[in-house]
């Protein structure tokens, strides 16, 4: 009897080991997708800024009095760039969002400019890297959903309080996006 205690006590304390290392390692693989995929979200938005000085000096040669719009673009560009938390770097990047679209709407009003082929083939590949960016933006967001449920759900929560596993931020679209469109027939 004695022995037979004994068995089961040491497997159920092996069971407990390894149902720990699975949980801990689960987390650490869990954490580092998160890293991984907000990586991709900074190649995406490399690529995006890299792209940008071409456009805005293509649209330069066009529209060389819509310097506000150039400056914002080029702002923009910057505080993507020198972003360093997730958080600055969703507020960058939705700042230089919108600055992306006010430039190709002033070049609507230029349709030299819209017929230009430098101009055409880097708006093609912003329209590209914006696509990219979003899924990007939405794998990432759901990569931070799984970790942050694993952070959150026992017991595997007691694993990340005690090896301080912390919750991720979702990379977030401003209020302004979100809004429903106001739609009016005159």
């Amino acid at each position: 009897m004695d022995i037979l205690f004994t068995i089961i006590m040491i497997i159920l304390v092996i069971f407990v080991i390894v149902t720990f290392v699975h949980m801990y390692n689960n987390l650490v693989g869990l954490r580092n997708r998160v890293k991984n995929s907000y990586a991709q979200i900074d190649v995406q938005l490399k690529r995006r800024n890299d792209l940008i000085p071409n456009l805005v000096e293509t649209v330069k040669g066009y529209a060389g009095h819509e310097k506000g719009v150039l400056e914002e673009v080029t702002k923009a560009r910057t505080g993507v760039m020198n972003a360093t938390s997730i958080e600055e770097t969703s507020a960058a990047d939705n700042q230089l969002t919108g600055a992306l679209k006010t430039l190709f709407a002033v070049a609507e009003n230029y349709p030299d400019l819209k017929a230009n082929s430098n101009f055409q083939q880097l708006q093609t590949e912003l329209s590209e890297t914006e696509d990219k960016i979003a899924y990007a933006r939405q794998f990432y967001n759901d990569v931070v959903l799984k970790y942050n449920n694993a952070c959150q759900q026992f017991p595997s929560s007691l694993m990340a309080k005690l090896f301080r596993f912390k919750e991720e931020s979702y990379f977030e679209a401003p209020a302004s996006e979100t809004a429903v469109p106001e739609v009016k027939f005159e």
